[in-house]
């Protein structure tokens, strides 16, 4: 109980803080995703430092004028962080916190690349937009193949990413046809710190990723 009793303060208090400036129309939805994360936690399904990045997500959708649910069912086995909806179009985003699992520690790259492969495939096929999320201390690992517009794959391209798909998702397997057509169409960088979300073309992303990574590299950092 104790426990379950630290995650209502704490998201209690997150949302108190970012929405003090909000009216109590905007608020009240805040609240309501509130009682979901914390109805959730109790049931052992969400976590704290999870759950404010999708407050905080839903609080910038919601003032862009979006609809939003948190941890919504769209299939089978399958539910997303965070669901909104604007004139008519879905916009899904899934957040990434940078969680490596144990079973993992030995291979962090590789699994987080068919991580962000996988969501892009499975969650982009419900939304007329998809987007990740991300906090500003992790970098996404992404398969530079959906930095590209369909057309532009290659069969090459799409085999080597589900090749590495398969390593670790046969339960359904990732499909020749999901790489194809998914897209990614923004990021996300999601500053619980300093109360801000900042939208960021996946072009941009990558290259100052790519950018970052030739730094290290030059400076035998790896």
């Amino acid at each position: 109980m104790k426990n379950d009793n630290k995650f209502a303060q704490d998201l209690s208090f997150f949302i108190k803080k970012i929405g003090k400036e909000l009216n109590k129309k905007t608020f009240k939805k805040l609240l309501r995703i509130q009682r979901k994360l914390t109805e959730l936690h109790n049931k052992g399904l969400v976590k704290i430092n999870h759950s404010v990045m999708e407050v905080l997500c839903a609080k910038f959708l919601i003032c862009e004028g979006y609809e939003v649910e948190v941890e919504k069912p769209l299939g089978v086995n399958l539910t997303c962080d965070v669901y909104g909806v604007k004139g008519g179009g879905i916009l899904i985003v899934e957040i990434e916190t940078g969680f490596i699992p144990p079973d993992h520690a030995l291979d962090p790259s590789i699994y987080s690349a068919a991580r962000m492969a996988s969501k892009i495939a499975r969650y982009s096929i419900f939304a007329d937009k998809f987007a990740l999320g991300v906090p500003p201390y992790h970098l996404l690992n992404l398969p530079k193949l959906f930095i590209k517009p369909p057309r532009d794959r290659s069969l090459n391209e799409i085999n080597e990413v589900k090749a590495l798909c398969d390593i670790y998702y046969k339960n359904p397997p990732i499909s020749v046809e999901e790489l194809k057509n998914a897209r990614l169409h923004t990021i996300y960088v999601i500053d619980v710190d300093g109360i801000i979300v900042r939208e960021v073309d996946p072009d941009t992303y990558w290259d100052v990723v790519q950018s970052w990574n030739y730094k290290l590299k030059a400076n035998n950092k790896f």
